[in-house]
């Protein structure tokens, strides 16, 4: 497609993680290491850790600064792992409820049973620039059909409320600069979704379908300095950069797995990619994979618990 971008990512291995006061990390394991459904990576830069989940394996991953790849075992699926206020801590969304992770272990915060149908999980979840935890709730058993909502949890003392209704797959999410969009894929809506949204109260309105996605579905995403895109396509074997605003697209990184499914900055000007090697067998299907792109990162936003 004329003017669009094409990067090519490529299997993750010793890369060098910029990071605060200009230090680096190193990943010191191989780039055939496969996880079962990587997810939610993110970089918390006043720690210098990157960490990501491997869901159904209900394990959280740190890339620490002195290199080491630390792993904790939840004991169920984990959705997401969120940098909460003070560093070092997360905020877990799992299946039975929100847990706060700190000193290498788990406190529940929120029981998410009375939420939650027995057959659910939780699946992605992002902090909001105010520090409430927004999550999604997803079938885990397939024969229940895809349902859920999107919630949405309030550190003020504000309980957890729904954010959307109905969703089929929870997925992705983002906020523009301006803290006045929202953006969330809805994956078996095979859209991307723009929201007003009201950086006072939370509240998300007026969606509206910012574009559709073909050959593959929504998956995670993350947004840059510049308030574009980039959105995984879980069985697209890409990431795609979209403009946030008329939803063009702008470029594509071609990636050798085939289930895509999230991605964020690692440095000013690199993108570390999550994928999926459940029911697959090719040779990078679970793989992490860097790309080196045009483009500079925005900030992370912390849960305030």
């Amino acid at each position: 497609m004329a003017g669009v971008k094409h990067y090519q990512a490529v299997p993750f291995a010793g890369d060098k993680i910029g990071y605060g006061d200009g230090s680096a990390l190193v990943e010191k394991t191989g780039p055939g290491d496969r996880y079962t459904l990587g997810e939610g990576p993110i970089m918390d830069w006043r720690t210098g850790i990157l960490s990501f989940v491997d869901i159904t394996e209900g394990r959280f991953y740190r890339i620490l600064p002195d290199g080491r790849k630390v792993c904790f075992e939840a004991g169920q699926p984990l959705g997401a792992a969120i940098p909460a206020l003070k560093p070092g801590t997360y905020i877990f969304a799992a299946t039975d409820g929100l847990y706060r992770f700190a000193d290498e272990s788990m406190t529940r915060i929120a029981d998410l049973r009375g939420y939650y149908n027995q057959w659910q999980r939780s699946n992605d979840a992002k902090a909001d620039p105010a520090g409430r935890l927004f999550f999604g709730a997803i079938s885990n058993d397939k024969s229940y059909g895809n349902n859920g909502n999107l919630f949405c949890m309030d550190p003020a003392g504000g309980g957890i409320t729904v954010a959307q209704a109905e969703t089929k797959i929870s997925n992705g999410m983002a906020w523009d600069s301006s803290r006045k969009k929202f953006f969330f894929s809805d994956s078996l809506e095979y859209a991307v979704f723009v929201y007003d949204y009201d950086v006072r109260t939370g509240q998300i309105s007026n969606r509206k379908k910012l574009y559709d996605v073909e050959g593959g579905v929504p998956d995670g995403m993350c947004i840059d300095a510049n308030d574009c895109l980039w959105v995984a396509v879980w069985g697209g074997k890409r990431i795609e950069q979209r403009d946030s605003v008329t939803g063009e697209l702008l470029a594509v990184i071609d990636v050798p797995a085939e289930h895509v499914s999230s991605c964020c900055f690692m440095s000013d000007d690199t993108l570390f990619i999550t994928s999926s090697a459940e029911g697959l067998q090719g040779q990078y299907d679970g793989c992490l994979f860097t790309c080196k792109i045009d483009a500079v990162k925005a900030g992370t936003d912390y849960c305030g618990f």
